[in-house]
C-alpha cells in the first residue's frame, strides 16, 4: 500500500484512522501532525477527521472529540453487550468522593475549605488524593489569603471520561432536577480494562454525564 496522506485525503484518513483506533487515550490535533514529514494545516486535519466520522456513523464504534483530542470508542447503547466480556466490576466511589467531584466542577476554583463551607462536613485528604489520582482534578493555583490555601479545578481528563469537550456542556444547574431521580446510582464511566482500548483506542461508556455526579449535586448545590 503506496499512501500519500500529504497529498491524498483518502489516504490521510487511512492514516488517522489507524492511529486512532491504536491509541490508548485521545490523540490532540498537534499529536497527529508528528505523522507526517510535511506540516499539515489544522483545518486540513479537522476536515479528515470530521469526513472519518461520517465514515463511521451508525455503527458500533464512533469517533467524537473530547477535551484531551479525538478518539473511537464504542457507542453508549453497546455497553450492555460489551459488560458482558468483564469479569470484575468498576470501582465504586463514595457519596463524599462524588459530592466532592460535583463542587470542583461547578464551583470551581475552590478550596478545601470551600468544599467543606457547601458540604458542612470536613474533607478527608484521601478525597482530595483519590481524585487527584484518578487525573479528574488539580491545583490550578492559591488563594491569595493566608496559608495560600490550594485551588483546585476539573482536567481535561475528566471531561473526557465524560465524553466531553469543555465545561460548558455540563448539564446547568436549575435543569439537573429534570435529569435524574432521588435513587440513581449510576457510577461515572469508568475507562475499560486496556485490552478493549489496544483494538478501538481510548474506548469507555459515554454519558452526557455521570449521572452520580449530576445526582449529587442536586442535593448539596
Amino acid at each position: 500500500m503506496n499512501l500519500q496522506p500529504s497529498d491524498n485525503p483518502a489516504d490521510l484518513r487511512v492514516v488517522l484512522e489507524a492511529a486512532l483506533l491504536a491509541a490508548v487515550e485521545p490523540l490532540s490535533l498537534t499529536e497527529l501532525k508528528r505523522m507526517f514529514e510535511q506540516d499539515l494545516a489544522n483545518d486540513v486535519l479537522r476536515r479528515a477527521l470530521d469526513e472519518l466520522r461520517g465514515e463511521w456513523h451508525g455503527r458500533g464504534v464512533e469517533l467524537v472529540q473530547v477535551a484531551d483530542g479525538w478518539r473511537f470508542q464504542t457507542r453508549a447503547e453497546m455497553q450492555p453487550w460489551l459488560s458482558r466480556l468483564k469479569n470484575e466490576k468498576p470501582p465504586r466511589y463514595s457519596r463524599a468522593v462524588l459530592e466532592t467531584l460535583a463542587i470542583i466542577a461547578y464551583r470551581q476554583p475552590v478550596t478545601r475549605g470551600d468544599i467543606e463551607e457547601i458540604r458542612g462536613v470536613s474533607v478527608n485528604p484521601h478525597i482530595i488524593k483519590t481524585l487527584e489520582e484518578r487525573g479528574w482534578i488539580e491545583a490550578i493555583g492559591h488563594r491569595d489569603v493566608p496559608g495560600r490555601p490550594a485551588l483546585f479545578g476539573t482536567t481535561g481528563h475528566f471531561l473526557s471520561d465524560l465524553g466531553l469537550v469543555t465545561l460548558s456542556e455540563l448539564p446547568p444547574l436549575e435543569e439537573l432536577g429534570r435529569l435524574v431521580t432521588p435513587d440513581e446510582t449510576a457510577l461515572i464511566p469508568e475507562l475499560l480494562d486496556n485490552d478493549v482500548p489496544q483494538t478501538f483506542g481510548a474506548v469507555i461508556e459515554t454519558a452526557r454525564v455521570s449521572t452520580a455526579l449530576v445526582s449529587a449535586v442536586t442535593e448539596i448545590l
